[in-house]
């Protein structure tokens, strides 16, 4: 990179870390609520809810449906 490049692209060099980090956190929580152990672990808890009486069977039946309608909505991760 020659000097006339750094000078000019030192001041954007912050937003450009800036945007990398927002890629990053979308990947993560992408890869986080598609991964099948994370997928599992909400389940869990839904029926742990419905068993323990803090959620009636429509609400967890609601609750399975959305987060299995998100892990399949969601478009494959890059790979």
């Amino acid at each position: 990179m020659d000097l006339m490049n750094l000078t000019i692209g030192l001041p954007f060099m912050p937003i450009r870390g800036l945007i990398r980090l927002a890629e990053l956190i979308q990947e993560q929580v992408e890869l986080e609520t598609r991964s099948p152990a994370a997928v599992r672990r909400h389940l869990d808890a839904v029926e742990e809810a419905r068993a323990s009486g803090e959620i009636s069977d429509e609400e967890a039946e609601q609750q399975v449906e959305q987060i299995l309608g998100q892990m399949i909505d969601q478009p494959d991760p890059p790979g």
